[in-house]
């Protein structure tokens, strides 16, 4: 017997990890496209998956505590899309800031740089934006020491604190030293100096 194809799609979604966000892009060897995304609105009007955005969905995890699901966060969407399109990405400005603590103000826009295909998305409330870059933005090895380089410059040398500089010192003394050597030549000479202080 012939699965249906809501069925398959289900089935596919449900042996990958809760919080995934799917495309209609990931059921073509199902179904056309048309078919494939008929049959999540489907999915999605009998409550089997979330619509989380346009043509964007998945199934949420649940909560401990409480009988309600947690959606995907707007990082896990972003990786997410950077692995559909086959992209490199790095947050950028206020939300680097924020991700390494720099910054408590949660940016209403979380700026990703990207090599992929720029974009602007709204899910739930907050705007997920993709920038187009250079590949030299994207070449960092480290987590912490890419993320680093792009809080700074979205701080700038002109409102760099002491305070800022010691809290990018203790970051920075828990990347991998190889990471922190490749990292450092992608950076301004002013970020260069604080790299160079990990000791």
């Amino acid at each position: 017997m012939t699965l249906s194809l809501e069925k398959q799609i289900i089935n596919r979604i449900k042996k990958a990890k809760r919080g995934q966000v799917f495309f209609v892009d990931d059921f073509l060897a199902y179904g056309t496209s048309k078919a494939c995304a008929k049959a999540l609105e489907r999915l999605v009007q009998s409550e089997q998956l979330v619509r989380i955005g346009r043509g964007m969905y998945s199934l949420p995890k649940k909560s401990k505590l409480l009988s309600t699901y947690i959606m995907p966060t707007v990082e896990e969407i972003a990786k997410d899309i950077a692995r559909r399109d086959k992209a490199r990405i790095i947050p950028a400005g206020l939300y680097a800031m924020n991700m390494l603590g720099l910054s408590t103000q949660v940016p209403l826009k979380a700026i990703y740089l990207t090599d992929g295909t720029p974009r602007k998305l709204e899910i739930g409330g907050r705007v997920l934006v993709f920038k187009k870059t250079a590949p030299k933005n994207l070449s960092a090895w480290g987590e912490i020491s890419g993320l680093v380089i792009q809080a700074l410059k979205a701080i700038g040398k002109e409102n760099l604190t002491d305070d800022i500089e010691k809290k990018v010192i203790e970051l920075l003394k828990k990347e991998k030293p190889e990471n922190i050597a490749n990292d450092i030549k992608l950076a301004p000479e002013w970020i260069r100096i604080i790299m160079r202080k990990v000791k």
